[in-house]
């Protein structure tokens, strides 16, 4: 089993006409749906809320066949992220978080242990920026490394990040972290002076077994060990890329666990 954590929240999407519409969604929510529909066992592990949104969308991952059993509910109202989405289909965010569910995991909420059955965990985005959810899962991702698969995918936010401590928190779980799968822009922002192919070298050199960098319509590029590889993208018409990256990272992980791959040490 995968367990997939962080956020659940609404993207509030604007549309072309001035409206807005909303929509399920936040990294982990978006993956933990993904790999549940791919068919691979899923658990996802996050704070919701007992309103209409949190009702729904603990209904979405049900439906699509994720486990809840490690989610927690509360009667904080649903987290809300405002998406604005350009004439290429890229999206920008801004959020309300004050006194909302999806910050609110603490360690209380956490499984003292894992059964041996879960093998890996996925976690990133505002998981790792809202507290006391960012140190509540680094604080997991410290008790689990080494134990089991740990995939990190920054999908960094910049108008949420306190630099400096967001930082030095990414820098540990990445060192923590079997895979890193990563956006261009993830990778510009954290090593500014390094191309993205260097820049998964020193990811690499942490300690991580895979590094996957994601170039949107210039596709993909992969690194393990000395072996380095690009994949173009095929060409489509691009209508909005909100949770691509959630559903490419997810893809990822159904494929190395449909080939018996998610140890810990990654032998590929």
């Amino acid at each position: 089993m995968i367990v997939v954590c962080g956020e659940a929240l609404i993207d509030m999407i604007q549309n072309g006409d001035g409206t807005q519409r909303a929509a399920p969604g936040g990294g982990p929510f978006n993956t933990a749906r993904a790999l549940a529909r791919l068919g691979v066992p899923t658990a996802f592990l996050g704070h919701l809320s007992t309103d209409a949104f949190g009702r729904d969308m603990a209904g979405l991952l049900e439906e699509d066949g994720a486990n809840l059993e490690f989610a927690t509910v509360g009667p904080e109202s649903t987290t809300i992220a405002v998406a604005d989405v350009d004439s290429e289909g890229f999206a920008e965010y801004e959020f309300l978080i004050q006194g909302t569910s999806a910050p609110n995991l603490t360690p209380e909420m956490l499984p003292e242990h894992f059964d041996p059955a879960v093998n890996a965990l996925h976690l990133g985005t505002l998981g790792l920026v809202l507290e006391p959810m960012a140190s509540t899962l680094a604080g997991l991702a410290g008790r689990e490394t080494g134990r089991r698969l740990m995939m990190l995918d920054p999908n960094i936010r910049l108008g949420l990040i306190p630099d400096a401590e967001y930082r030095e928190r990414l820098r540990t779980v990445i060192s923590q972290s079997t895979i890193v799968k990563a956006s261009d822009t993830d990778v510009a922002w954290l090593y500014p002076d390094l191309d993205y192919e260097q820049a998964a070298g020193g990811i690499l050199e942490e300690g991580v077994r895979l590094v996957v960098v994601t170039l949107g319509a210039d596709g993909a590029f992969g690194a393990h060990g000395d072996f380095r590889i690009r994949v173009p993208a095929p060409q489509v018409e691009v209508v909005d890329t909100i949770g691509a990256g959630d559903a490419f990272g997810a893809a990822l992980l159904a494929w190395l666990h449909d080939n018996g791959c998610l140890q810990p040490e990654l032998s590929l």
